[in-house]
């Protein structure tokens, strides 16, 4: 009986913790046959000028967002030769609705994503309840280890030992909620002794 071949999105920035999550998820996610998906989704254009000018530093972004995909393939390949990698470069905006469309048009069954202090997933959480059922896939946010990786890098049989990842496993990423103040309040005297009080001074 053939597994069933799953999709798997990283997103792609340019930061370290991002090349984390995704090296990550090569040894703890992947298995074989399935499918890699390197999405890197740079931010919108819309500044004041000629038309032309922004269509060159829409050029310059995209190719930059491809070459930056690139090298986190080369990362890929160099760790698991024979793994299906795909590269979806787009234009979007920052508060990650673009990635989120695309993680369910795609049809993911996991995303993975680098957390960090700008992450478009805090963003989300701030609008949304449940980022999970936006992304209708299991999302997976990898913080950067607190201890620097070693030179020759992990392999597949000492992942767990080697590699001090803290994973957060993000089914509901949600802001803290702030407590309501507690509002002062007397307490009642019980109804029955009061009605037993009252019954005995009409006795005397």
């Amino acid at each position: 009986m053939e597994m069933e071949v799953k999709r798997i999105v990283v997103v792609v920035e340019e930061v370290e913790v991002a090349r984390t999550a995704m090296v990550w998820a090569l040894h703890n996610v992947l298995r074989y046959g399935d499918l890699v998906t390197l999405l890197h989704v740079f931010p919108a254009t819309a500044t004041a000028g000629s038309k032309s000018r922004n269509r060159k530093k829409l050029r310059l972004l995209r190719l930059k967002g491809f070459q930056l995909a690139l090298s986190f393939k080369d990362i890929c390949i160099h760790s698991f030769p024979n793994t299906k990698i795909e590269i979806v470069v787009t234009e979007g905006d920052e508060e990650g609705s673009r990635i989120t469309d695309l993680v369910r048009q795609i049809g993911a069954s996991t995303l993975v994503a680098g957390l960090h202090d700008q992450s478009f997933l805090y963003r989300l959480a701030m609008a949304h309840k449940n980022i999970g059922n936006n992304f209708n896939c299991k999302v997976l946010a990898i913080k950067q280890p607190t201890s620097p990786l070693t030179s020759s890098g992990p392999t597949l049989s000492d992942s767990s030992t080697s590699m001090d990842f803290s994973q957060i496993e993000i089914s509901s990423l949600s802001v803290p909620e702030i407590p309501q103040p507690k509002i002062p309040y007397q307490v009642c005297p019980d109804p029955s002794a009061i009605i037993w009080r009252s019954r005995r001074r009409r006795k005397q």
